[in-house]
């Protein structure tokens, strides 16, 4: 099994982000501001934070490997 990359990863995570921001926003539009609302805000929270932090590492990876090289 492959590794995935860290970018990918971010990738991955900052789209659930959106993703889940829009259902926020329906949600909020339609009923109101619940208990689901807050829960699809906190999901977005937890993703867009999670795929900032895959890009961050993979800036520093490559940096890493960008030093070794000379």
């Amino acid at each position: 099994m492959k590794r995935q990359s860290p970018l990918s990863i971010g990738i991955i995570y900052i789209a659930l982000g959106v993703l889940f921001t829009v259902f926020a926003i329906q949600s909020v539009s339609s009923n109101g501001w619940g208990f689901f609302s807050y829960f699809l805000v906190g999901l977005a929270t937890i993703d867009f934070g999670s795929g900032v932090r895959m890009l961050i590492l993979h800036s520093k990876i490559k940096a890493i490997q960008k030093n070794k090289k000379k």
